[in-house]
């Protein structure tokens, strides 16, 4: 079986799966057309978000026996059309779960406790104690939307902080325990200081955080989306932190990612050069699912789900 992977991955995948019988062919280079050529001689394809897996590319996919995606997004691939092919699609999302959850309680403890402004403070050699006092996540009431890999990663990591931690997912039910309320989003406009959003990226999620949401909301909260850009409406944020109902934001994607992303931003959203000002935002660059440990753990996640299907074919 022929394997095309067109992603860098950890080392190990491609080394596994020799081992294991398959033939891995490598191609980080050639675009979207080239790699549509060559696909038709290959049974699987492994990729992270490099090229769109659409109609008009598994039209080629003539001996495709599965897509694994490097990660957790299947944004990128037609789903329904794969489907129709009989193409197995496998996505990694248990391998960067506890990562995510990580960088979310980082980004949160970082504007709660003034840590990125403190540290500009103290290398331009300001000793600022009084500007610089911190809130807690104790006490406070967390709101977690989407209660998949991630942020069912994140409840477990928040249990410690001595917080209510409310959860909504729509698809699901009965999922409360010892740490956590199953609740609807009533409940989460009611009661939320803070919302962290942990759902997929899709038509019906575009612009899922908008001015509509930002009205239910009944007091000033904290807003964290390490899901997709395209899920918060950006206008929307700027409008909630002009009005003070938002009273801070951290940020690990942004609508438009790569490296023209200042330019396409700016462009479009000509507030962007503001908020990039505001100390109570905080943005890193869709970096919260990259560690060291989850690039390796979603290797051994894609193996060993790979094996499981291609047992079964």
């Amino acid at each position: 079986m022929k394997i095309l992977i067109i992603d860098k991955v950890h080392f190990s995948l491609k080394n596994e799966l020799t081992k294991l019988g398959f033939t891995c062919d490598e191609d980080f280079d050639s675009n979207y057309s080239q790699i549509k050529d060559m696909i038709g001689k290959y049974d699987g394809l492994i990729i992270r978000s490099r090229i769109n897996v659409d109609i008009n590319f598994l039209n080629s996919c003539k001996n495709l026996k599965f897509i694994a995606r490097y990660g957790a997004g299947l944004e990128n691939i037609d789903l329904i059309e794969a489907k129709k092919r009989k193409i197995q699609i496998i996505s990694s999302g248990e391998g960067n779960k506890q990562a995510v959850a990580e960088h979310c309680i980082g980004m949160i403890l970082t504007l709660f406790n003034k840590i990125n402004t403190a540290n500009i403070q103290i290398k331009n050699k300001i000793w600022d104690r009084k500007s610089n006092i911190g809130i807690e996540i104790s006490g406070k009431t967390f709101g977690i939307l989407g209660y998949g890999n991630t942020g069912s990663a994140l409840a477990k990591c928040l249990s410690g902080f001595d917080c209510k931690i409310l959860v909504y997912d729509k698809f699901k039910s009965n999922f409360s325990n010892e740490y956590i309320i199953e609740c609807n989003l009533d409940e989460i406009y009611k009661q939320a200081d803070i919302i962290s959003l942990h759902i997929p990226y899709n038509s019906s999620n575009h612009y899922y955080f908008n001015d509509i949401f930002l009205d239910n909301m009944n007091k000033p909260f904290y807003i964290i989306n390490s899901s997709r850009g395209k899920v918060v409406n950006m206008n929307t944020i700027n409008k909630g932190i002009i009005s003070k109902k938002i009273l801070g934001a951290c940020l690990d994607v942004l609508e438009f990612e790569d490296n023209s992303f200042y330019e396409k931003n700016t462009s479009k959203f000509k507030y962007m050069d503001k908020l990039f000002e505001r100390n109570n935002i905080i943005f890193t660059p869709h970096i919260a699912g990259i560690t060291y440990e989850s690039y390796k753990k979603l290797s051994h996640i894609l193996i060993k789900k790979i094996k499981t299907i291609v047992a079964k074919i």
